[in-house]
C-alpha cells in the first residue's frame, strides 16, 4: 500500500466523493484505510460500571484504499505515486506532479 498513517488524502468515489482528511488507521490486510471525518457511522454503546456513559457514539469506518488518493503536501493537489529507491537500498514514494519525496521518515 502507498498509503500511510498521518497522509492527507482525498475521496474520489463513493458518497463522500471530494473530502479531504488525514488517515487515522490502515488495514493492509483488507485494502482499507480509516480517514478522519469521512463516512461516519453511528453506533449505539452500553453504559459500563467504570463509569462511561451510554448513548449513541459516531466514529468513523473503514473504506477502500481505492477510494482515495494521496494529497502530495508540497503542491497540495491530489497525485498519483512513484516508488524510488535510494542509494542506501531504501525505498522512497515521490508525487509524479511535482516530483518531491513523501515522507522522509518511512
Amino acid at each position: 500500500m502507498r498509503i500511510k498513517k498521518n497522509d492527507t488524502v482525498k475521496v474520489i468515489a463513493g458518497n463522500a466523493k471530494g473530502m479531504e482528511g488525514k488517515v487515522l488507521k490502515v488495514f493492509p490486510g483488507n485494502d482499507r484505510v480509516i480517514v478522519e471525518k469521512v463516512k461516519l457511522i453511528k453506533r449505539h454503546t452500553r453504559q459500563t460500571s467504570q463509569g462511561s456513559t451510554g448513548g449513541i457514539v459516531e466514529k468513523e469506518a473503514p473504506i477502500s484504499v481505492s477510494n482515495v488518493i494521496l494529497v502530495c503536501p508540497k503542491c497540495g493537489k491530489p497525485a498519483r505515486t512513484a516508488m524510488a529507491s535510494l542509494s542506501d537500498g531504501r525505498k522512497i514514494r515521490k508525487c509524479k506532479k511535482c516530483n518531491e519525496t513523501l515522507g522522509d521518515d518511512d
